[in-house]
């Protein structure tokens, strides 16, 4: 039986709406998962990002593994203990740091660069098909991840929903590379599920990963492979594409192929608001993204101005003096207390941190909002309209 108990569908597309159940609480979705990539929320309190309207957190398996370490977290009584989130968690598992520390980071790679300090290359020193050695980003120490050793640690930090361990392949790779690394990723799952079926805690739900890149075949094979594991859900992962209309395209692909599934269904590392619209009509219950947090850290708010990709960057100086509010009719903390664009850019420009946590609040609000407001539509059978308003830049 699936986790996912489903309440409404849409008539005109393949979104969804329902109840997500866990061991520690319902998830109502379609929903957007805020990062705590470290046991936090980077500058909000558990309780302050529950009654911003989320049900469920992601907590990263690979940096909480370097620091302070899964078994540590563990004597603290599990992930929700340790942070004091009681609510449910989903754990990545470590896939995505082999893609970033290997290929360079997603920035890295649609700029062009070459990565950076902590993300520079070479920190990688082997994937073979026992699992990936490297070298931590903290003191340099040679350390190894594997499919077993993934899941281990999320079952030592008591997750709610573990992602199985894969390789997170770049848009830039052969399509002869997307390949093997797919294959072995499905090798990987059934790892996953063999550790988990003898060692894994008890209604810990987990994750198998479609990949297979930007390659329509590779793309439906993986995602037909995880469906036919015994797996309680179904992420889309991977390079989606140089471009929105080519990463929807390949999110289609994949809904598509599992269209009748009951089963939950995650997108990884998508959070826009526009894609939130788009992934939701694709048949996607569940989305995390650092955006709204990371945004909110650099100065900025997430806003209803389409043409501005829904944001502003109140780092610019032409808001030195500026009197307006951050956004007009929004009901969030930062809103509600009246502060205005100058100010909030001057606490930025201070590199205060209240300015970092108010925006952090702010943005969190917004895609809060927009989720609850494309539930509903769902529910009520307006969707369409729904997201015709809000892709025009209505208010959530």
């Amino acid at each position: 039986m699936s986790a996912l108990e489903i309440q409404h569908r849409d008539p005109g597309t393949l979104a969804r709406a329902g109840v997500l159940r866990t061991p520690h609480g319902e998830i109502r979705t379609p929903a957007f998962v805020p990062l705590a990539t470290k046991a936090t929320v980077k500058s909000l309190l558990p309780h302050e990002v529950a009654e911003l309207g989320y049900d469920m957190v992601l907590g990263n398996t690979f940096h909480l593994f370097l620091d302070p370490g899964h078994e540590r977290i563990r004597r603290f009584r599990g992930l929700h203990e340790f942070m004091g989130w009681r609510a449910p968690i989903i754990t990545d598992s470590g896939g995505f740091q082999v893609f970033s520390m290997g290929h360079g980071t997603v920035a890295d790679e649609v700029k062009g660069r070459a990565p950076m300090g902590q993300e520079r290359m070479g920190k990688i020193l082997a994937i073979e098909e026992d699992g990936v050695a490297f070298r931590s980003y903290l003191n340099g120490e040679t350390l190894f991840m594997g499919p077993e050793t993934s899941m281990e640690i999320q079952g030592a930090l008591g997750s709610d929903i573990a992602l199985v361990f894969d390789e997170c392949t770049p848009f830039n790779v052969t399509r002869e590379y997307t390949q093997r690394s797919t294959e072995r990723t499905h090798r990987w799952l059934d790892r996953c599920l063999a550790w988990h079926d003898a060692h894994g805690p008890e209604g810990q739900l987990v994750y198998g990963i479609s990949q297979g890149g930007v390659h329509e075949d590779l793309r439906v094979e993986s995602t037909q492979a995880v469906a036919s594991r015994p797996v309680d859900g179904i992420a889309i992962g991977g390079s989606l594409g140089a471009d929105k209309p080519q990463m929807y395209e390949v999110v289609s692909w994949a809904t598509a192929a599992i269209a009748d599934d009951p089963r939950p269904r995650h997108l990884l590392g998508i959070g826009e608001v526009d894609d939130l619209i788009r992934g939701v009509e694709l048949g996607i219950d569940t989305f995390d993204c650092a955006m709204p947090t990371r945004l909110g850290r650099h100065g900025v708010a997430v806003v209803n101005d389409p043409e501005r990709r829904w944001r502003v960057d109140l780092t610019a100086g032409r808001f030195k003096d500026s009197d307006e509010p951050l956004l007009e009719g929004c009901p969030c903390p930062a809103c509600a207390l009246g502060y205005t664009r100058g100010y909030l850019r001057y606490l930025v420009h201070a590199r205060e941190l209240t300015g970092q946590r108010l925006l952090t609040l702010h943005n969190l609000a917004y895609l809060s909002r927009l989720m609850q407001r494309l539930r509903a539509a769902i529910a009520e059978g307006t969707l369409a309209a729904t997201a015709a308003a809000l892709r025009a830049g209505e208010l959530p």
